[in-house]
């Protein structure tokens, strides 16, 4: 099929407006209602497309789409990685790369598929298993999902104590899969170069707004419950403590005394406030706690002086068998200086914490040169405070759906986020991190306690609601009386199950699809190899 310079330029313009809206819907712009019609440009540029054009403008969308979403990563990696920039833009282009793939394998799926109702029910769940894969390929990247976008919509995203994340992304997919199709229908275009029916469009529309008002009505229903149960549960004072250290005098030692004076200074106030447990963020105290004994002497002095339990971030290290093993750690010790748990962070950031491939790689470095490459605590680890239990979560395992979960299953009342945002700088990426919180807190029925070096810190109820957060770059002290609920909610007990639904069901189809091609091309094998004297 012959297609002019005019269409193709169309298409591809078409692509890259929906790069841009998908981006648009996200922190910090939060254009949110674009991500109902985001993908509507996109299947628009597709729906004649041949499969290797459909993955070429479907990848061309994603490149648009994470190369906007992600550039902060060029500010971190030149201002702390003290990369060159003509180093550090090729690295984002390759990691746009990388996720613009499973954009284009989503339309090349949909190259692929009729232009009726089952492909308006087949694009979330082929759209969740892509999601669901990123989570965990390579390590996993599960950063602003297309549900994440609907954070600050409340009434929608309470399925999330069920379906996970995956099932706003679902709706999100439905919506747009069933808008495009109307449009279609009532432009009079073609999908697969065959007429969009009437019966497709209005069903495809149909079950957009029915999934819709049934998402709404639950999401009214569990907002009533789960407030009523979280103004019944225990209360505690928490503190989260934002003592706003830059980042480049963070490790100098000469700077450490004064960052620890910060962090008192500033508990004290959060303790007269009320704060029965005060938490400091990740790496808050920026040299080995329990280890160096000067700097930790005045540390625990100060917690016997403020007279309440504190959460405090350290680099950890232990000898076991012989070698020593580097730990980002958060210390939990009571009012009496007496330390009551540890917990090691399990998801490591790469090239941050450690350097993948390092044995092939060994030119490869670490942007935190100041300790060696950390090695990976016990997933579900809990801290035991009083009659409850803490869940922490360093830096970005907040995004990962799974650690949080593992935290619930062990006990946690209270889900606990302690990171080091400013390699950010004041780009979006600290707003992006902190808006997937609100989806830890509704998964799991918790809530959950932000406490950031320079922001964003605050306090997430198990609803989703937002009821505090901090300025960027400034001091904080902020104590809040948080529910500590403990009710059970189904996504704590099934997990990600949805999503691996979703993925059963495209791979199952893609085999499917696969057998009956094959079945076909022996059937015409056969055929062709027939004796001339046997036809007819």
């Amino acid at each position: 099929m012959y297609i002019s310079r005019t269409q193709l330029g169309g298409k591809w313009g078409l692509a890259i407006l929906a790069g841009l809206m998908m981006t648009a819907c996200f922190p910090r712009l939060e254009w949110d209602l674009l991500a109902w019609v985001a993908w509507v440009p996109l299947l628009m540029a597709i729906r004649n497309s041949p499969g290797w054009e459909s993955f070429r403008l479907g990848f061309g969308c994603g490149m648009v789409h994470y190369l906007s979403l992600l550039y902060w990563l060029v500010h971190t990696m030149h201002h702390y990685g003290h990369l060159p920039l003509w180093q550090c833009v090729p690295i984002l282009g390759l990691m746009a790369a990388y996720l613009a793939l499973y954009t284009g394998l989503l339309t090349l799926w949909l190259s692929a598929q009729p232009g009726n109702v089952t492909t308006i029910l087949l694009f979330p769940a082929a759209g969740v298993a892509l999601e669901y894969a990123r989570a965990y390929i390579l390590t996993g990247f599960p950063w602003e999902f297309q549900g994440y976008s609907q954070f600050r919509h409340l009434h929608l995203i309470q399925i999330a104590d069920s379906l996970g994340v995956y099932g706003v992304s679902a709706l999100v997919f439905l919506i747009n899969g069933a808008i495009a199709f109307g449009l279609l229908k009532l432009m009079r275009q073609t999908w697969r170069n065959a007429s969009v029916t009437a019966t497709a469009a209005w069903q495809g529309i149909g079950l957009a707004g029915l999934a819709m008002v049934l998402t709404w009505g639950y999401g009214h229903v569990r907002l009533a419950a789960i407030s009523a149960a979280a103004a019944q549960s225990p209360r505690a004072g928490i503190a989260v403590i934002q003592g706003n250290i830059d980042q480049a005098q963070k490790w100098d030692p000469a700077y450490q005394q004064a960052t620890i004076e910060t962090y008192q200074r500033l508990s004290a106030q959060a303790v007269a406030d009320g704060a029965e447990l005060v938490i400091w963020p990740e790496t808050a105290a920026p040299f080995y706690l329990f280890r160096d004994k000067a700097l930790t002497h005045q540390i625990l002095t100060g917690i016997r002086m403020a007279d309440a339990d504190f959460l405090i971030g350290s680099p950890a290290y232990a000898h076991e068998n012989g070698r020593t093993r580097l730990h980002n750690s958060v210390y939990l010790i009571d009012k009496n200086a007496r330390l009551k748990g540890t917990y090691a962070k399990v998801h490591l950031v790469p090239f941050g914490e450690y350097v993948p491939l390092k044995r092939w790689l060994p030119f490869l470095g670490k942007l935190v040169a100041e300790v060696g490459d950390f090695k990976p605590g016990r997933k579900g680890t809990t801290l035991n405070w009083g009659d409850h239990k803490l869940g922490p979560l360093i830096c970005y395992e907040i995004i990962f759906p799974h650690l949080a979960r593992a935290m619930a299953v062990g006990g946690a009342n209270l889900l606990v986020s302690q990171t080091n945002d400013a390699w950010f700088g004041r780009t979006s990426a600290a707003h992006q991190h902190f808006s997937m919180g609100v989806f830890r807190a509704i998964e799991n029925r918790r809530s959950l306690v932000r406490a950031a070096n320079t922001g964003i810190s605050g306090h997430i109820d198990p609803t989703g609601a937002i009821r505090d957060q901090t300025e960027l770059f400034t001091n904080a002290a902020r104590t809040y009386p948080v529910s500590l609920l403990d009710v059970s909610a189904p996504y704590s007990r099934i997990g990600d199950l949805f999503a691996q639904i979703c993925l059963a069901l495209v791979g199952s189809g893609l085999v499917w699809r696969l057998w009956e091609q094959r079945r076909r091309d022996s059937g015409t094998t056969a055929r062709g190899a027939q004796p001339a004297g046997s036809r007819q």
